[in-house]
């Protein structure tokens, strides 16, 4: 996906980007490629598929969510920021909060918010599982996401307990969200979730299965959950 098909692609879904929001993705793409070489932040480094498989694929959260509001966002294990930071160059007004369990990563989105020109975005280098047990944090996000940290029984532990109440877990899946959506019934029925809806997508040009979850909180989540770190991995509740 050249820039003019991802500029234009994201204008037939009403997201319209100014010269500067398509600057700071060739910044972004520069920057990613640039570290890449010292660390491993991605796999994909050719430039068409950096647009469509980490940019365009990110903000698609929003073709079916509405980021126009001015919303506290967190996003659980954003590796190389993804996919909140596509998500807030074409928001601005977002909130957002990225936790990475590796300092590494940390320091890359750091220099990255920092060139970009991003405000209120806040680091964290920690574990999901403690994080979710921070009182300052818990249960005090509108939106949380994730895209392809771990399976949904296991991403539900990590991620509902940071949703405030009436908030959303935005889940951004591949082709086998169906079946891990049977699997983490319970696990989102324990922890406050349900499933508001499901929205089932091809990513263009290649043609490969995308779906996204939303999921409301209706209730609070326990206060046992999240367990301590690497349990939720171990022991998923299903």
């Amino acid at each position: 996906m050249d820039t003019e098909l991802f500029q234009s692609s994201l204008a037939e879904k009403g997201i319209v980007l100014s010269p500067q929001q398509l600057d700071q993705f060739e910044l972004y793409f520069n920057l990613l490629v640039e570290w890449n070489e010292k660390m491993n932040l991605t796999s994909i480094t050719d430039k068409k598929e950096v647009y469509l498989k980490h940019f365009y694929d990110s903000i698609s959260a929003a073709f079916y969510f509405d980021f126009s509001k001015p919303l506290s966002i967190c996003d659980v294990g954003a590796g190389a920021g993804f996919p909140s930071l596509p998500i807030k160059i074409c928001f601005p007004d977002l909130q957002v909060s990225i936790v990475d369990s590796l300092q590494k990563r940390i320091n890359f989105l750091t220099h990255l918010t920092n060139e970009l020109g991003l405000k209120n975005v806040q680091l964290f280098h920690d574990r999901a599982e403690t994080f979710g047990q921070d009182k300052s944090k818990r249960e005090s996000f509108d939106v949380v996401t994730a895209r392809a940290v771990a399976r949904l029984s296991v991403l539900s532990e990590l991620c509902l307990p940071l949703v405030k109440k009436n908030g959303n877990f935005i889940a951004m899946k591949a082709a086998a969200a169906k079946e891990e959506l049977d699997a983490g019934k319970k696990a989102l029925n324990v922890l406050g979730g349900k499933v508001k809806d499901i929205h089932s997508f091809d990513l263009p040009l290649e043609k490969s299965e995308r779906t996204i979850l939303l999921i409301e909180k209706i209730k609070e989540t326990p206060k046992k959950y999240p367990r301590k770190p690497g349990t939720p991995n171990k022991l998923p509740i299903e």
